[in-house]
């Protein structure tokens, strides 16, 4: 029976499975590039890339989702209160006290990142501390704790990077299909435009499913590992309430980071049915009030 630990191992697999499935899709691309243009030196510029970026997601990541999110540093000087309360449900749960950042941003949200947690950052938006009360803000951090402590972070921050680097194959596509070469067939350059407009429509799609990868449940099993955190499961749900009705979508928001938030940075998405559904990043709020306000029954 899957259990907290069977999670937390199959995160580790599927981070390591996502850079492996990135190293080898660069090399062929590479390879590809070597081959049409006779220029060997591409795959071998190809290779250190890929190596070079599969590095950076693992070590640099965390600092990339930050910085792209606004996030700046929190002292304790500047929120002594959600200093303390993070603190305290740091040490309930046995992890380290996190790196705190705050997103100035009206739109309530937040998210954890990092590699571990001993390099992990809790980052909120100024809107969230406006709204909610002690009791639903040590739910949210509750939830982005438990992320830490179910290891949910290095896979969902090195997502962050391979989805933005979607983003770029394809504009790299139509840009190389603009400049002459050697070409073995003749139609090299038109190849390229062919597929750089593809990945523009396919990217949106692929990038979802790079996301959806790391799977809806966590966002489930976060919200029950942080109500067990503060034991009251009603404080999560009630900051989940108040976070929908204030959805809007944010002023730096991205389709690489979007996965990271604990609700969808783009607003709340009315359609939950068919293929919006299935390629939704984040389960209906409904769904996980639900649940939490049904733990309370048993």
């Amino acid at each position: 029976m899957p259990n907290l630990y069977t999670h937390q191992s199959a995160n580790i697999r599927k981070t390591w499975l996502l850079m492996t499935v990135f190293l080898v899709i660069v090399i062929g691309i590479g390879w590809a590039f070597s081959y049409l243009y006779d220029a060997p030196d591409i795959l071998f510029i190809a290779i250190i890339f890929s190596v070079g970026m599969n590095i950076v997601s693992y070590w640099k990541s965390d600092k990339i989702a930050l910085a792209v999110s606004g996030a700046k540093p929190l002292t304790k000087e500047e929120n002594r209160e959600l200093w303390n309360l993070t603190e305290n449900l740091a040490i309930t749960a046995g992890l380290p006290m996190p790196k705190l950042h705050i997103i100035h941003e009206p739109v309530p949200n937040a998210f954890a990142t990092g590699r571990d947690k001993e390099h992990a950052s809790i980052a909120v938006t100024t809107g969230l501390l406006q709204i909610l009360d002690r009791t639903e803000l040590e739910g949210v951090i509750a939830h982005e704790l438990a992320h830490i402590g179910n290891k949910d972070i290095l896979l969902q921050t090195v997502v962050v990077v391979l989805v933005g680097f979607i983003a770029l194959l394809s504009d790299w596509f139509l840009r190389i299909s603009f400049f002459g070469g050697r070409d073995r067939e003749g139609g090299g350059n038109a190849l390229f435009a062919i597929i750089g407009v593809i990945l523009i429509v396919l990217s949106p799609i692929v990038a979802t499913l790079i996301q959806l990868a790391i799977s809806r449940k966590r966002e489930f099993l976060a919200d029950s590992t942080g109500a067990l955190l503060t034991r009251y499961p009603e404080g999560l749900a009630s900051a989940l309430e108040k976070i929908h009705a204030h959805s809007g979508t944010m002023k730096k928001a991205h389709n690489a980071t979007a996965h990271l938030f604990i609700a969808n940075p783009f607003g709340v998405k009315k359609m939950h049915k068919g293929l919006a559904r299935l390629f939704a990043t984040h389960p209906p709020a409904e769904e996980r009030i639900t649940a939490l306000r049904g733990s309370l029954e048993h």
